[in-house]
């Protein structure tokens, strides 16, 4: 859920190329959870009335999703812009796989694969990088997808992308062959680049119409055309409401097997509706009903009513996870002070995050020192320790003495939507057992990730906390990792600064083998927990849910809609 709208964030970092084994095709018989979901006491009254309002809510005219051509899904927010390089929202980017196409794409071990490209050559030293488009491609206007498209794409991912901003540096320049060939030329290795292409987290590189591809990087484009299996359907859009796309008859997938942005993309719809229900018990009812076939993000308290509903299937969305985190702004006291940050570190119980925003279901979260995605190569909990163990009150206390607090307001920022509320309730004790004042301003997301831009004093519309989480697949190593990095004012919201940090995003990226990359990871999260960049809550994983007359679901960070069937 994580949105850069007004923020120039290309920094100097880049994603590796190292993988882990994740996401499979899902069982339809499978039930992931437990079925006592029990909140913590000040919680446990909202989730039972929510559950209890769930069948009596007055529903939307939906329509059974009875035609096997037509699917019916309720994304996890609505979908407010369309713009995947000026917005870094998840739920954007989402529905940017469906419309628009990728040179490269993922598969599930986060190795990358062509797709747009037939193949490409490198020199021994990494510099100079030549690409061939497959032949055949063509956007939904009709035109043939070229060089000069793909080159125009290019530059404006670069100003907003880390990765890209790192290419970007490097850069000498980019040049179309022919209308199938181009080539990128660095002054300076850069091995990765494929994975720079092809990687899910946002903002993602999607190939656009050169025309639109030239708008500038910090404005939002006003045409959505891309080359993908689905056409976006501007005349039925309505933001908060609807959002529809439809088969593109010219696409021409790829012969080999999809396995997550790699392979052949094959709808089987021909249309995909998109019915944004943000309130969760009228969507949990839909669901129930047929009235829709799939809902991307099962609210916590809404999983033990699906998994008895028949018809219904409940499992993991996201092999990979989610990190709950509590970020500081760093522009402003208390929390421009290291010691006010460790203060709140000292204090948070990753336990108590988990425990509140899941209840008992201890199969879809644990507690974690670290900033990367447990399982994974790259995993250290080097410096950790502050996270683990019996909590430090009174040194916290002594801390924020030391910071200069004084008993202001402490402005926390929190989404209504499940768990960001919980982590924030959370974190509201938490402030009070320190004894700081707090002022706790909750909103719907869309609201907060315009919020969370301002650099304002917190006394003047700004911030001092803000409750979110980031997705799993950005978290596997430094290089895409924006929310992990300490850049100042071209750092994530936040704006968190020290060059201790940014040396180890620099180490690792200068890595040769595994091993080094394992080192400089290992110092970056003991960097990182020093510096308190931001704290931890734990990994969490997200629960889908759907009608079971749906086939070829798949794990994944994002919704894969190729080669789902519905009968």
């Amino acid at each position: 859920m994580d949105d850069r709208p007004e923020t120039d964030y290309a920094t100097a970092c880049a994603r590796g190329d190292r993988h882990t084994d994740a996401g499979t095709t899902i069982d339809n018989t499978s039930r992931m959870g437990t079925e006592n979901m029990q909140r913590r006491g000040f919680l446990r009254g909202t989730a039972a009335a929510g559950m209890a309002a769930a069948g009596a809510l007055a529903m939307p005219n939906l329509g059974l999703a009875a035609d096997s051509k037509v699917l019916r899904f309720v994304p996890r927010q609505n979908l407010a812009n369309f713009d995947p390089i000026w917005t870094t929202l998840v739920v954007v980017r989402n529905g940017a796989l469906l419309i628009w196409d990728t040179l490269y794409g993922i598969d599930d071990t986060l190795e990358p694969r062509p797709q747009m490209v037939e193949g490409h050559e490198v020199t021994p030293d990494f510099k100079t990088w030549t690409f061939r488009l497959r032949p055949g491609l063509k956007f939904h206007d009709n035109e043939p997808v070229r060089s000069n498209d793909a080159i125009a794409s290019i530059a404006r991912w670069m100003a907003r992308d880390a990765m890209g901003g790192r290419i970007k540096l490097q850069l000498d320049a980019m040049e179309a062959i022919d209308d199938r060939t181009f080539r990128i030329r660095l002054n300076a290795p850069f091995s990765k680049m494929l994975y720079a292409l092809g990687k899910a987290s946002q903002p993602a590189l999607f190939i656009m119409p050169e025309r639109i591809a030239k708008t500038d990087p910090f404005r939002q484009i006003t045409e959505h055309v891309g080359s993908g299996p689905m056409r976006f359907k501007e005349s039925e859009f309505v933001t908060g409401s609807m959002a529809v796309f439809e088969r593109f008859a010219d696409y021409q997938p790829r012969a080999e097997k999809s396995n997550w942005l790699s392979g052949g993309k094959r709808i089987n719809f021909e249309r995909i509706e998109w019915r944004i229900i943000p309130d969760a018990a009228t969507a949990s009812a839909a669901l129930r009903n047929g009235e829709v076939d799939w809902w991307e993000i099962v609210n916590p308290d809404l999983i033990p009513m699906q998994k008895k509903t028949p018809n219904v299937t409940t499992a993991v969305s996201n092999p990979l996870g989610r990190l709950g985190t509590t970020h500081f702004n760093h522009l402003h006291p208390p929390f421009d002070d290291v010691r006010a940050r460790r203060a709140l570190q000292l204090a948070t119980s990753q336990a108590d995050y988990m425990a509140a925003a899941f209840g008992d279901a201890t199969d879809l979260f644990q507690t974690s020192a670290s900033f990367f995605t447990p399982g994974t190569p790259l995993y250290s909990e080097l410096g950790g320790d502050v996270l683990k163990g019996e909590r430090h009150i009174d040194k916290a206390k002594q801390l924020l003495a030391e910071a200069g607090y004084k008993g202001e307001p402490i402005v926390l920022l929190a989404a209504t939507e499940d768990p960001f509320k919980a982590f924030a309730d959370v974190t509201a004790e938490v402030l009070k057992k320190l004894g700081m004042t707090v002022r706790y301003d909750a909103m719907d997301f869309g609201t907060l990730a315009q919020r969370r831009t301002s650099k304002a004093k917190p006394s003047e519309g700004g911030w001092h906390l803000l409750q979110t989480s980031h997705q799993g697949d950005t978290c596997v190593n430094p290089a895409a990792y924006t929310e992990l990095e300490a850049t100042g004012d071209r750092a994530w919201f936040g704006w968190p600064k020290s060059p201790l940090v940014q040396s180890k995003f620099d180490a690792w990226y200068a890595a040769t083998d595994l091993a080094g990359e394992k080192q400089a990871t290992a110092e970056l999260n003991q960097a990182a927990m020093d510096h308190a960049t931001f704290i931890p809550l734990g990994f969490y994983k997200d629960t889908q849910g759907w009608r079971t007359n749906l086939s070829g679901m798949v794990a994944a960070p994002f919704p894969v809609f190729w080669d789902v069937n519905k009968t």
